[in-house]
């Protein structure tokens, strides 16, 4: 009787191994972006706006005969001249340039997505603020009653 009871619960590890193996299988495959698995180098295009120059939009990528759109969003805020995948570290805002009335500051490249021609270093600029007047003039007339 123990004997039946021992190949039982082995027949029935087997098949919740078999099971698992086959759901790991399948999870492997749509992964590696297909029906059949065999495309392992995506190469992926921008993320173009359904509208305007930001917001939502599509990403398209190629592995041989198959396509793919992903969904993807480019921020309003993002620098047209380096792009939305390409990521990058920046260095503290540098001294106010008087002559062009700009500063700059410098960044290297810290990740390119979605596989994006990236600089390895970028320059930017940006007008200076001007000192403003009215913080010292709120100051000046705060002590007299």
């Amino acid at each position: 009787m123990q004997h039946r009871g021992f190949l039982l619960l082995l027949a029935l590890l087997t098949l919740l191994l078999a099971l698992t193996s086959a759901a790991a299988k399948k999870k492997d495959k749509v992964k590696k972006g297909g029906p059949g698995g065999e495309c392992a180098e995506w190469t992926w295009g921008p993320c173009v706006p359904s509208s305007k120059d930001c917001g939502a939009g599509f990403r398209e990528g190629t592995c041989g005969a198959q396509t793919q759109r992903l969904r993807c969003r480019v921020p309003c805020n993002w620098k047209k001249e380096f792009g939305a995948d390409c990521k990058y570290k920046f260095e503290s805002w540098g001294a106010c340039d008087g002559s062009s009335g700009t500063k700059a500051r410098q960044g290297t490249l810290k990740k390119a997505r979605y596989n994006a021609q990236c600089q390895e270093t970028i320059r930017v600029t940006k007008p200076c603020t001007p000192k403003t007047k009215a913080k010292a003039k709120a100051k000046k007339g705060k002590g007299k009653d």
